[in-house]
């Protein structure tokens, strides 16, 4: 196995496509070391992109917040910008895996190998955040997330492109957010049922709403119809029951070693009208 290590974008770039499907990108390792050892993947080429700084960066711009793909999680979870613009997916990055794990694991490589329990997907995806890739050709394209995920491991990502960075909007002052994990443990797990939900009223009135789900489906999903039961009206709580109740029909979960399909279709209900409620307390 050939070992390439580019010192910038450009170069990295070059050899993802001379290698083609041959090669594989590399960053933290932490998806991709345990998958060699299982050789559940023999590329004959790993490109690896930690000598590239100019893809980590946390960065507050106009209307917006750009992250680097190779930023990693233990810095999102640090991050001052984030804990004050988008403290969901500071809430996120902090439950990922151990601090060894966050230490090494990138934002980028987390969303590459497109999970349907990838921790940061779900707070993003309610932040309705956007994947800014590119390839050999010089322009970049943006992929919004809930475009982004296409089945299990599967992205959007065209041979020879690589993430360089994820942006999502600024969200207001007054949004509430609030995530949530079960996991068999409460270290190191993978998710049982992940969430995430951002919440803007407006006297009383929901004036925008963000829901997201992970490891409940093929890929992590936003419940779309579940949103448009609460926009634009009064949320009382037979309108959160009418929203869980939604939500169940929306995801597509399945039974494995750490869940019943049922079980998770149910918490799905239970953890919503939870989060939610939570979301309305806050700075009530």
């Amino acid at each position: 196995m050939e070992f390439i290590q580019p010192q910038n974008l450009r170069e990295a770039l070059r050899a993802l496509k001379n290698w083609g499907k041959k090669g594989m990108v590399v960053a933290g390792g932490t998806n991709l070391l345990p998958d060699l050892r299982a050789k559940k993947v023999s590329p004959e080429a790993l490109i690896d992109l930690s000598r590239i700084d100019s893809l980590s960066f946390i960065e507050a711009e106009e209307g917006g917040i750009q992250i680097g793909a190779l930023t990693p999680i233990a810095e999102i979870a640090a991050s001052k910008i984030l804990q004050r613009k988008a403290l969901i997916l500071c809430e996120a990055a902090r439950k990922l895996g151990n601090p060894l794990v966050r230490n090494r694991a990138t934002l980028g490589g987390n969303l590459a190998k497109a999970s349907p329990a990838a921790d940061t997907a779900v707070p993003l995806l309610a932040l309705d955040a956007c994947v800014e890739v590119q390839g050999a050709d010089p322009r970049k394209r943006r992929v919004p997330l809930d475009r982004f995920f296409l089945g299990v491991n599967r992205n959007a990502l065209k041979p020879g492109e690589l993430i360089r960075s994820v942006y999502f909007p600024r969200p207001n002052s007054g949004a509430k957010m609030v995530y949530q994990k079960m996991g068999l443990r409460n270290a190191m797990a993978i998710s049982v049922i992940s969430l995430g939900v951002v919440l803007e009223m407006r006297k009383g009135v929901c004036l925008r709403i963000r829901i997201a789900f992970g490891a409940v489906a093929p890929k992590p999903i936003r419940a779309y119809q579940a949103e448009n039961i609460l926009l634009g009206k009064e949320i009382t709580p037979d309108l959160l029951q009418a929203c869980g109740s939604q939500a169940e029909k929306e995801i597509s979960p399945i039974t494995d070693i750490r869940g019943g399909a049922e079980y998770r279709r149910a918490m799905a209900s239970v953890l919503l009208q939870r989060a939610l409620g939570e979301a309305l307390e806050m700075g009530a």
